[in-house]
C-alpha cells in the first residue's frame, strides 16, 4: 500500500512539473503594443554589437533625433550573434512596432525573419549594412565602394613605386566588406601594389587582424610596404603587430571610421590615412526616414491624423520617393548614400576637429600641434 502511495506521489509530481513547464511557456510576458504605445510611433533598433567604437555614437544620435520627432526607440544589441539578432527582431514583431532598424550581424541570414516582419506590415530599414534578399524599405549607408577607392588612392599616393601589401578585410558576412574590397582592388589595379597576403576577420574581431599580420609576416616576403585594414579597429591591432616587428611608421597603414586612436596615430605618423564617415549625418537621416515611413504606416492604419504628424516629415517622405535603388540580390531597395572623406595629417584639423568629431586635445594628445613632434 505504501509502495503504491509512493508511486502515485511520484507520478503526481511529474505531472505537476510538466504542467508547470507548459504554464511557464504559455505565460511568457505579453509583448503586444499597449494602448499608450499604439498612439506613439514605435521603432525597434537591433545592433550587431557595440564592439566598434562608432556604434554607440550612432545609437545616441539616432535615438535623440527619433525622439525629437515624437518616436519611442527600443534598442537591442545582439553581441555579434545572428541567432540572437533574429530573436530580437521576432520580439519586435510580437511587440508590433512600426519600424525595425537593423545593423545586421550577417546580412545573408536575416531575410526570412525580415519577410515575417514585412508580412505583419512592419517597415524595415537596413542601417549601414544591407540585408540581402530581404526587400527592406530602405538601405541607408555610406558609399562603401568609394571607401575602398579612397583607401587605394591614399596608398598609391604614399607608395608611388608600388610594392607588397597586406589586405585585412572585415567580416565576410558584411556586404559592405565586398563593396570596400571592390573599390580597393579597382583602385590599386595597374599601380604596382601586390597583395601578397589577405585575410577576413569574422564578426569584425580586431584580434584577428593582429594574428593575420603576424601570419602574413611569417609566410610572405618581408619587404612589406603597406597594410589595408577594413576599419580602424582592425588597424589598431595591425599596428600592434607591426610595432612588435619594428615596422610601425615604416609601413603605410590605412583604415576607415576615423576612430580616435587612428586619428592619433595619423598625427603621430604611424597610420597614413583613415576614412571619415559622418556618423551624425547617417544616424540623423536614418532616424528621419524611419519616422517618415513609420508615420506613413500609422496614418494608413488610422492611428494618427495628418495634423498630428510633425511638419518636417512630409519633406522626408518626398526625399524617400525620389531615391535611387541598390540591388539586394533579389530586389531593388531604395538607397540613400552618403559620401565618405579621406583623412590624412594634412586635412585632420579641417575634417575631424572643425566638425567636432574629435577635439584638438584628444587628437593631439601625444603630439605638439604646432611642431608636429611626438611629445
Amino acid at each position: 500500500m505504501r509502495k503504491h502511495h509512493i508511486i502515485f506521489i511520484v507520478i503526481l509530481a511529474l505531472g505537476l512539473l510538466l504542467l508547470g513547464g507548459c504554464s511557464a511557456a504559455d505565460q511568457q510576458p505579453e509583448v503586444q503594443r499597449t494602448e499608450e504605445e499604439s498612439a506613439k510611433l514605435q521603432i525597434g533598433m537591433s545592433f550587431d554589437s557595440f564592439v566598434i567604437e562608432r556604434w554607440l555614437r550612432d545609437r545616441d544620435l539616432f535615438v535623440m533625433t527619433a525622439q525629437g520627432l515624437g518616436a519611442d526607440v527600443n534598442v537591442q544589441v545582439a553581441n555579434g550573434d545572428v541567432q540572437e539578432q533574429i530573436s530580437q527582431i521576432r520580439y519586435f514583431i510580437k511587440k508590433d512596432v512600426d519600424v525595425i532598424v537593423v545593423i545586421a550581424v550577417d546580412g545573408e541570414k536575416l531575410s526570412e525573419v525580415i519577410a515575417d516582419a514585412k508580412h505583419e506590415g512592419i517597415r524595415v530599414i537596413s542601417y549601414d549594412r544591407l540585408v540581402m534578399n530581404a526587400d527592406t524599405d530602405l538601405y541607408i549607408s555610406f558609399d562603401n565602394e568609394m571607401v575602398g577607392t579612397l583607401m587605394a588612392e591614399a596608398m598609391t599616393e604614399a607608395l608611388p613605386d608600388g610594392g607588397n601589401i597586406f589586405a585585412i578585410y572585415g567580416s565576410p558576412a558584411d556586404n559592405n566588406v565586398s563593396l570596400v574590397q571592390k573599390g580597393f582592388l579597382n583602385g590599386i589595379e595597374g599601380r604596382g601594389l601586390n597583395i601578397v597576403y589577405s585575410a577576413y576577420c569574422d564578426n569584425w574581431l580586431a584580434e584577428l587582424a593582429f594574428d593575420a599580420v603576424e601570419e602574413g609576416l611569417s609566410t610572405t616576403p618581408r619587404n612589406l610596404v603597406g597594410v589595408m585594414c577594413g576599419n580602424d579597429d582592425l588597424a589598431s591591432q595591425a599596428f600592434r603587430a607591426l610595432a612588435e616587428n619594428r615596422l610601425a611608421g615604416k609601413v603605410v597603414l590605412v583604415g576607415q571610421d576615423a576612430e580616435l586612436s587612428a586619428c592619433q596615430r595619423i598625427v603621430e605618423g604611424t597610420q597614413y590615412m583613415t576614412v571619415y564617415k559622418s556618423v551624425e549625418t547617417l544616424a540623423k537621416r536614418a532616424a528621419e526616414f524611419a519616422c517618415a515611413v513609420g508615420y506613413e504606416k500609422m496614418l494608413g492604419e488610422r492611428r494618427i491624423a495628418q495634423d498630428e504628424i510633425p511638419g518636417e516629415i512630409a519633406g522626408f517622405q518626398k526625399e524617400l520617393s525620389e531615391l535611387g535603388v541598390m540591388d539586394d540580390g533579389t530586389y531593388d531597395v531604395p538607397y540613400y548614400s552618403i559620401d565618405p572623406v579621406a583623412v590624412t595629417r594634412e586635412n585632420m584639423d579641417e575634417t575631424i576637429i572643425e566638425s567636432g568629431f574629435h577635439t584638438e586635445e584628444e587628437v593631439y594628445l601625444n603630439v605638439n600641434h604646432e611642431t608636429g613632434r611626438v611629445q
